[in-house]
């Protein structure tokens, strides 16, 4: 092969569901001995592309050549055979198996039609061996840490043949001291000549150990760099869709909020306090006043859904406290959350919001029926009084409180949702994405309704993935970067530009001096 041919290459690969184009015409190359990044928010399409080169699911379009010469793999056992094999963010093997059992599955060496025990041992310790791995061949994998048996899987894939080793998230699940590890075992085949494909949300990782990046934007690719000559606020652009000499101003229905830093006197009405637990929180600290709405800004993967959730008792966190008007509360339950005072909006809508099959009048009423209830029976007259209160506040158009929820339009869905954290008269609302995937009018509708809701004095926490949204809707923003808080930054130093600096480079934004 000669040096100057990509060992991968993709020319206008396109795959469709149902008339959405999932990935749309991407093309780029990874080199021999490489390791490339592939990057992008959560839908821009990473996933599919990955199956496509594994033969999981069939391209709708286009081309991959491989050394040189077109291929088309049916199944991911021949990808495999050809020499392309993923390691899944979800480690794939069997934990009561020994790594021998896991790295020869499928494909054991047998002898007079039985199983080689021995070659197969001695072939995983050969392998091991080879990779500088301190692992032993009869160890069942599910005794070792998360990072062996990380380890494991990418072995399996050099046993099979792999020139093209596809990691998916590989350092999710790791601590960093086993994230050295990987370097090391990376760095280690790069130089054996096998090329990789590198999916992280983690810049540190990516300018770590990658060459160059492919950036994907709703499902099309937006730009292949080298990441040696690409600053990491310019990958977040890109990523995000955003241009740092042209970001946008006055988009939305939020009104300026003054830099009032809320109830300064008084105790904040919601404070956390280094919430830690699981892969994706690792230290979040915050806090909201009376009047505030505090944006909390951050890529895929920073921590942001996770922080909300462990405030509301969804996923208690393992480690911190939080304190409401400091008296400590750690809830454990979302009830504990909503006796409390706080109000959560998911941002998966149809998933952990509407019930569609129920009524207007059903959804939004859920969280208040234990007030409406007396000896069992809920109180009709007093049920009908408050959805039609709300319906009216809020504008909510339907034919009436019986029309099933799921025939009204996605704004109006995520109204009646609205309507039903404030029947519980709550202090602080938890807004995870509140405009995703409505129209415009729903959204200006929306924007304003919180906008009131901080004016009247709840104090607002508001996931946003829109930067034009936290600029102009926030009192203050929170940046997350892999799970920990890295910046807050005030109102009058917000700005787009302040934000994408923070995610890109973990610190906030210094102004300039002042001219002498």
């Amino acid at each position: 092969m000669s040096a100057a041919m990509p060992l991968v290459e993709l020319r206008g690969v396109a795959k469709t569901y149902g008339g959405v184009h999932a990935v749309e015409d991407v093309s780029f190359s990874i080199a021999p001995a490489s390791t490339h990044a592939l990057v992008g928010e959560n839908g821009a399409g990473k996933s599919t592309l990955v199956k496509i080169m594994t033969g999981a699911y069939h391209r709708d379009a286009g081309t991959m050549w491989l050394d040189g010469e077109p291929v088309h793999f049916d199944n991911p056992a021949q990808a495999q055979a050809a020499g392309v094999t993923a390691v899944h963010q979800e480690i794939q093997l069997l934990r009561y198996r020994t790594v021998a059992e896991n790295i020869h599955l499928g494909r054991e060496p047998r002898r007079w039609g039985v199983i080689d025990w021995t070659r197969m041992r001695r072939d995983t310790e050969r392998l091991l061996d080879g990779l500088g791995l301190e692992i032993e061949a009869e160890a069942t994998l599910g005794v070792l840490s998360t990072a062996q048996q990380q380890m494991v899987a990418i072995a399996r894939g050099v046993s099979l043949g792999a020139t093209v080793l596809i990691l998916d998230e590989p350092t999710s699940s790791l601590a960093e001291r086993e994230v050295a590890i990987l370097y090391d075992l990376l760095r280690r085949l790069r130089g054996e000549g096998t090329s990789m494909v590198y999916i992280s949300h983690r810049f540190d990782e990516l300018y770590a150990v990658c060459d160059r990046v492919t950036v994907l934007r709703d499902g099309a690719r937006v730009a292949t760099a080298s990441l040696s000559e690409l600053e990491r606020p310019d990958l977040v652009c890109l990523m995000l869709g955003k241009s740092r000499d042209a970001l946008r101003e006055g988009t939305t229905a939020f009104h300026a909020l003054p830099d009032t830093g809320g109830d300064a006197a008084a105790a904040p009405l919601l404070r956390a306090e280094q919430l830690a637990g699981g892969d994706k929180l690792r230290g979040v600290s915050l806090e909201v006043r009376t009047g505030e709405i505090v944006g909390l800004a951050g890529l895929l993967g920073s921590g942001r859904t996770e922080t909300a959730r462990a405030v509301f008792g969804v996923a208690p966190a393992e480690s911190g406290a939080v304190y409401l008007r400091e008296q400590r509360l750690d809830p454990r339950t979302p009830d504990q959350a909503i006796g409390a005072g706080i109000a959560y909006l998911s941002e998966d809508r149809k998933a952990e919001g509407i019930i569609p099959e129920l009524s207007v009048r059903e959804n939004l009423t859920l969280a208040a029926l234990p007030a409406l209830t007396r000896f069992g029976i809920v109180s009709r007259a007093r049920q009908a009084e408050i959805v039609d209160r709300f319906m009216a506040r809020l504008g909510i158009r339907a034919t009436g409180p019986d029309q099933k929820i799921r025939e009204l339009s996605g704004g109006n869905q995520q109204k009646v949702l609205l309507a039903r954290l404030l029947c519980t008269s709550p202090a602080r609302l938890i807004l995870d994405e509140p405009t995703r995937g409505i129209d415009i009018g729903a959204k200006a509708e929306i924007q304003t309704l919180i906008d009131e809701l901080a004016a009247s004095g709840l104090g607002v926490l508001m996931i946003s993935s829109e930067l034009e949204e936290l600029v102009e809707g926030s009192s203050r923003v929170v940046v997350l970067r892999d799970g920990r808080d890295v910046a807050s930054i005030a109102h009058g130093d917000l700005s787009e530009d302040a934000i994408i600096h923070a995610m890109a480079e973990g610190s906030a934004l210094r102004p300039l001096p002042p001219a002498a």
